[in-house]
């Protein structure tokens, strides 16, 4: 197993304060897919397969400058998906707010993964149309569950093949924040809110949860990846 991460250095047109700019990020990738080979990813319901992460570094009054460059990062287990982006995210010169002036893509090979960090809030959704927060339910057996259900599928999705777990895949959960964080997006007009949470995870050992946990650095943690959500850092070493 590998994933491919993309670094995109984005020169700013105006100023984005920090809680939009997932936002714009997310609508730039989107574009740059709707013109391509794989414009299907965003019709109907199903796993983009690919997750990115915000502009680095973060200001200290949380607005991003006009006239400065700052980077962000996607990355997908599909490289042909990489290879596009790499290209059609610099084509997109029309965009009013950035303009990407260089990519660099590179590929990581599966690792032993001690733990997982979440960059960005990792979201993660109820039967009852809620989203998992302490407030909300607390359950932390159902949200192991939840993430992990989640990653089995988008591996079963990628792969084309049934992967068979022993166990849920995480040993040991720690939630970061105090309070829910969100990601927000604005659709016909209105304004819409993902709550989600930070996690630090320790995933067992064995090779599915092993591959499990690669799964969530490739494509990330829990739902709505394609918006920002559930970008992760991996601490481990090499095998």
């Amino acid at each position: 197993m590998k994933f491919f991460e993309l670094t995109c250095r984005a020169y700013l047109k105006r100023d984005i304060a920090f809680n939009n700019s997932l936002e714009f990020i997310s609508k730039f990738i989107s574009f740059a897919i709707s013109r391509s080979s794989f414009s299907d990813i965003h019709k109907g319901i199903g796993y983009k397969h690919y997750v990115f992460k915000g502009f680095y570094p973060i200001e200290s009054d949380r607005v991003y400058k006009k006239g400065n460059v700052y980077e962000f990062s996607i990355r997908s287990m599909n490289k042909d998906l990489m290879d596009m982006l790499s290209n059609g995210l610099r084509e997109n010169i029309n965009n009013p707010f950035f303009q990407i002036v260089d990519t660099n893509l590179r590929s990581v090979k599966q690792f032993f993964i001690s733990e997982l960090y979440t960059v960005t809030p990792a979201i993660v959704s109820m039967s009852n149309s809620k989203f998992w927060t302490m407030e909300s339910s607390g359950d932390i057996l159902l949200l192991q569950r939840l993430l992990h259900d989640n990653l089995e599928k988008k591996y079963n999705s990628f792969f084309s093949e049934k992967i068979e777990p022993m166990q849920n895949f995480i040993q040991l959960i720690e939630i970061k924040n105090r309070k829910p964080q969100n990601i927000h997006l604005t659709k016909d007009g209105k304004q819409i809110r993902f709550f989600g949470n930070k996690f630090r995870i320790i995933p067992h050992e064995d090779e599915v949860s092993q591959k499990l946990a690669f799964m969530a650095l490739g494509a990330g943690l829990g739902e709505k990846n394609s918006f920002g959500g559930g970008f992760c850092l991996g601490k481990g070493v090499m095998v």
